[in-house]
């Protein structure tokens, strides 16, 4: 190789070479939200439930490495579930379903993420639990009634506010489509703007992962629109 016409050689070395990929995959980050209440084994909901979170994970970590999923199983409380705990889970032998600690949970876990951010609850029961703070604030204790009573929704719609400030979209599937879980998801979707989707064990898996890779579409078409 020679350098500015001058006849002067430049000797170069592979080491001399650094190769710059740029990729422009779109992110996303995903909280799927699992209802781990008594009722969803009694009305056979639980197994399919887990499975679908096993098919997700194997999605996310083999054909979107750099996407994040965080898992969330809530009852009278909800918590995190890591990925190497999916095939020990079980239901919680308790009642309440406690969305509002859930959807905190989850929104915490999204809050420093890149890219689009989405909750997707599967759930067959409205919220019956919400977290009560104690005096001093540093603790709480949980308040349990079905049926759900006014402050339960309150506070549960609160929380879907501060996530859909956060531009966190929120996806529901709902396992038993009774006419209260309905008018509560109904509400969610307003102040949201997400989706809603009433389906069956059966069914259950295809509508999550089919409307996950629509979402991971749609963002990217919308972002290269930008």
């Amino acid at each position: 190789v020679r350098r500015g016409g001058q006849g002067t050689p430049v000797r170069l070395l592979p080491e001399d070479f650094e190769i710059s990929r740029t990729e422009h995959m779109t992110r996303a980050s995903t909280v799927l939200m699992v209802d781990l209440s008594l009722s969803m084994p009694m009305r056979d909901n639980f197994l399919a439930a887990k499975k679908v979170a096993m098919a997700l994970h194997t999605l996310i970590s083999t054909r979107f490495p750099r996407d994040f999923l965080g898992l969330v199983g809530f009852s009278e409380v909800a918590r995190e579930i890591k990925a190497e705990e999916l095939p020990e889970v079980s239901w919680d032998f308790v009642y309440g379903t406690n969305m509002q600690h859930g959807l905190m949970l989850a929104r915490r876990m999204l809050a420093h993420r890149p890219g689009t951010r989405q909750i997707i609850m599967i759930t067959d029961g409205e919220p019956t639990a919400h977290l009560v703070p104690e005096r001093g604030g540093d603790s709480y204790e949980v308040s349990f009634s079905y049926p759900p009573t006014a402050e339960t929704l309150r506070v549960t719609l609160a929380e879907v506010v501060r996530c859909t400030r956060a531009n966190i979209t929120i996806n529901t599937f709902m396992l038993d489509a009774n006419r209260s879980l309905q008018g509560f998801v109904e509400q969610m979707t307003k102040l949201n703007r997400g989706r809603a989707f009433f389906t069956t064990p059966e069914t259950l898996g295809d509508y999550v992962l089919v409307d996950f890779l629509e979402h991971r579409r749609t963002s990217r078409t919308s972002r290269r629109g930008a």
